[in-house]
């Protein structure tokens, strides 16, 4: 049992020095140099056809309908 607990602690250790490395560099995340491009799936996509414009706008008006579709209100404001 106490391998599995310092196994467990050597991992959270490790996943939390990772972490700080990423904090304190304070560079963006990018991306992989592997992903849909290099794999040549990126032109089956069903949404955008491989048209990065396309998905572009999707996001847009999927999150425009997400913003429309809100469902709390402030009930201590009247209309």
């Amino acid at each position: 049992m106490t391998v599995f607990v310092f196994a467990f602690v050597a991992m959270l250790l490790i996943v939390a020095g990772m972490a700080l490395g990423a904090i304190f560099q304070n560079k963006p995340l990018k991306g992989s140099c592997g992903g849909l491009n290099n794999l040549g799936l990126k032109d089956g996509c069903e949404i955008c056809g491989g048209d990065d414009d396309v998905c572009k706008k999707e996001q847009e008006r999927q999150q425009r309908l997400a913003d429309e579709a809100d469902l709390a209100y402030d009930a201590t404001k009247r209309k």
